[in-house]
């Protein structure tokens, strides 16, 4: 069976951000009530593009307003904290939700960012760190004493008292942009999402399995994630029209601090108009008709078993956005329900 989750960059719109915040809230509240999977949120700072700058205030929120929705970062960037505090965050968002944490991890995709926190970007420097923050991580969430010595990051004789429901720890989670790190993501356990097109994410998912068979024989490899804009709307042109206008300004903060620093993103710039999304199949506006086959022909020519939505960005209205969830939730998803639509599979 194919599952459906939720990506977010949490971008900010036009609203005070009180009010951002608060409609946000009761939308995904109604992911809740659709039946989504998991709700996964961007780590962004300094940029409009993210306002959840702290997943963990916000996704303690989450906790508290949802029943069912497992939820989580995508991703911790790890560099950017002190391994054991972000250990004992974790401990109690899984505690909070009663076990429902989708625990993602990664080094940070913007080196402004990084260099804003006084972190060195350079690769080979933020993946040393990335790699002995998430063994700290891994010890703190399963032991309840430990030691750990790194030429980045160490921990000395740590008495963990706090704990998180999951055992050994919350399911891990990475997002993966090439080979190498659906490499990585197969021999840590860990579930993966990509934000490329269907075509180009086929090789990493392939390679993903391969490296995990090999690294855990007769495991159940996690799960293979396909990021896609999805708008729903009552005709294919209601649905593009507010794609479109909502579109453009999430593209305006995609790019806002990389362009403020006369840059562009690490992996090249973002088309400017959503019907260019549309013909590059990285997202899809309109009726659920349209969008069941839109998900179908992806998932036929990915081989992905989990499509994450980003269903909700820019300017776009909370009515906007619980409209086209309504739809989604009640013509799309049961499509990939049935009996018939496993066998496809």
């Amino acid at each position: 069976m194919l599952e459906i989750g939720i990506f977010d960059h949490v971008d900010r719109g036009d609203l005070p951000l009180r009010q951002f915040y608060e409609d946000r809230l009761q939308i995904i509240e109604a992911y809740d009530r659709a039946g989504f999977y998991s709700y996964h949120i961007a780590e962004h700072h300094f940029t409009p593009l993210g306002m959840a700058a702290s997943p963990g205030i916000f996704l303690s929120a989450v906790a508290q307003r949802t029943k069912n929705l497992r939820f989580g970062p995508m991703v911790y960037c790890l560099p950017l904290y002190h391994p054991l505090r972000l250990a004992e965050e974790i401990c109690m968002l899984d505690q909070l939700s009663g076990g429902r944490l989708d625990l993602g991890v990664g080094r940070g995709i913007s080196p402004l960012e990084s260099r804003t926190y006084g972190e060195d970007p350079d690769f080979q420097t933020s993946r040393k760190v990335y790699n002995e923050s998430l063994q700290i991580l891994e010890k703190a969430l399963t032991s309840s004493s430990f030691s750990f010595k790194g030429e980045k990051r160490s921990a000395d004789d740590v008495q963990m008292v706090l704990e998180p429901v999951q055992k050994p720890h919350p399911p891990l989670w990475m997002g993966v942009h090439s080979l190498e790190n659906a490499e990585h993501a197969a021999q840590h356990r860990m579930s993966m999402v990509g934000l490329r097109s269907a075509p180009e994410m086929k090789p990493f998912y392939e390679h993903y399995r391969a490296e995990f068979a090999k690294a855990h024989p007769g495991a159940k490899p996690g799960k293979c994630g396909l990021g896609l804009f999805i708008v729903l709307g009552e005709t294919d042109a209601q649905a593009m029209e507010i794609a479109k206008r909502a579109y453009k300004v999430w593209h305006k903060s995609f790019h806002y601090l990389y362009h403020l620093h006369g840059r562009s993103p690490v992996y090249g710039e973002r088309p400017n108009d959503f019907q260019i999304v549309v013909d590059e199949l990285r997202g899809v506006a309109g009726t659920p008709a349209t969008v069941r086959e839109f998900i179908k022909a992806r998932v036929a020519e990915s081989g992905c078993d989990y499509v994450t939505g980003q269903m909700v960005f820019g300017d776009m209205t909370k009515d906007e956005a619980l409209r086209s969830i309504d739809l989604f939730s009640d013509q799309v998803m049961p499509a990939f329900r049935t009996p018939a639509a496993q066998a496809a599979e």
